[in-house]
């Protein structure tokens, strides 16, 4: 018997083609390569790509230079929010006496949600489920301006069984985004390559040739894979959009920075990822090397300008979790109400469908 909490479908991953970035050239056991494959900070010498100190090069771009000073701005108004923040019986998801999973708003930090939990299970007085509130945890964590999704476990027992599900990657996961760049030549898409914090500290992709290979202050390139399927391209159904290409599945296997033009025409793209790894930022890196960075993310060049209206936010959704229940073993899914953002990319489609 399976518990299923879900609003909308899910999707299978068939993978059909494979495609596999050349690794970039290098010849000379000393010879320099190009210093457009490295940041002007970090120096490239050798047989391959790499620092003075032997370190990988990331292959995704520094931290553009306006997120400073925006990120800190969003924070302190984060902070704001969230210390006002409280849970409703209209964000609960799901409850059992084990656990309970929350719809997250975006903006709000997570150890502010956790702190919002005791007064919401007080308040509503759910029939008869007991509580030890001391005991509660985060079984996973979304960034702060991303919704969606969160679980938060009542014991330390049910905490120690679900962080390692999550630890194991036996939790599906599947988030939407809402992305501008230009418009995919791919319905679907498996992206695999390194993550890693570069020379200063920043999340970056690295070239999957490079996971093992150690980073500054001791770390080491982790691999990061993500598949992603388009459902709409501004506002058309993604289907049609791509009768034209012929293509419905590849898989990419990154060795050298993205070929993409990110100054080329914009298009807006709604994306479904499904994380198959559990990276920091993964799937915002990943968008930003296809391309289509996510509407908002000023740390990895989303737009925060758009159509005349500023974005203080990425958009970003955890859409739904499915795991096996830690104590009773019956397979859940819970899912989050779709964000007015994202409801309203899909609407054009819905008329379409209703249409006589």
């Amino acid at each position: 018997m399976a518990l299923l909490i879900s609003l909308q479908p899910t999707f299978s991953t068939p993978h059909k083609t494979f495609t596999e970035f050349p690794k970039p050239f290098c010849s000379g056991r000393f010879k320099s390569i190009s210093k457009s494959m490295a940041d002007s900070s970090e120096p490239v010498t050798g047989n391959c790509p790499s620092t003075r100190e032997n370190y990988p090069v990331p292959l995704s771009p520094p931290l553009p230079a306006i997120s400073k000073n925006l990120e800190l701005a969003r924070a302190m108004a984060a902070s704001s929010k969230s210390s006002l923040f409280a849970l409703s019986a209209n964000d609960v998801i799901y409850e059992d006496e084990w656990l309970i999973a929350v719809n997250k708003p975006q903006g709000i930090y997570c150890e502010s949600v956790l702190a919002a939990v005791p007064r919401l299970l007080s308040d509503s007085a759910m029939a008869g489920i007991k509580t030890s509130l001391p005991e509660l945890h985060l079984a996973n964590r979304l960034d702060r301006d991303t919704s969606g999704v969160m679980v938060i476990t009542k014991s330390h027992k049910v905490a120690s069984k679900l962080v390692k599900a999550f630890t194991d990657h036996t939790v599906s996961k599947s988030y939407i985004a809402f992305c501008v760049g230009s418009a995919p030549k791919w319905k679907k898409i498996n992206i695999k390559s390194g993550h890693g914090r570069s020379k200063f500290g920043v999340w970056r992709v690295y070239a999957a040739a490079d996971v093992g290979r150690s980073l500054p202050g001791g770390s080491v390139v982790r691999d990061m894979e993500t598949y992603f399927e388009v459902l709409s391209i501004n506002g058309q159904n993604a289907m049609e959009e791509f009768q034209k290409f012929g293509k419905d599945e590849e898989t990419v296997v990154v060795q050298t920075k993205s070929l993409v033009d990110i100054d080329g025409q914009k298009d807006e793209i709604l994306i479904r990822a499904r994380p198959r790894s559990g990276r920091t930022h993964q799937i915002r890196l990943h968008c930003q090397y296809l391309g289509i960075p996510i509407r908002g993310d000023v740390k990895y060049e989303g737009v925060t300008e758009w159509n005349g209206k500023i974005y203080d936010c990425h958009e970003l959704h955890a859409e739904s979790l499915y795991f096996v229940h830690p104590i009773t073993g019956i397979p859940l899914k819970l899912q989050a109400p779709l964000p007015s953002w994202a409801s309203q990319a899909w609407q054009p489609q819905q008329q379409e469908v209703n249409s006589p």
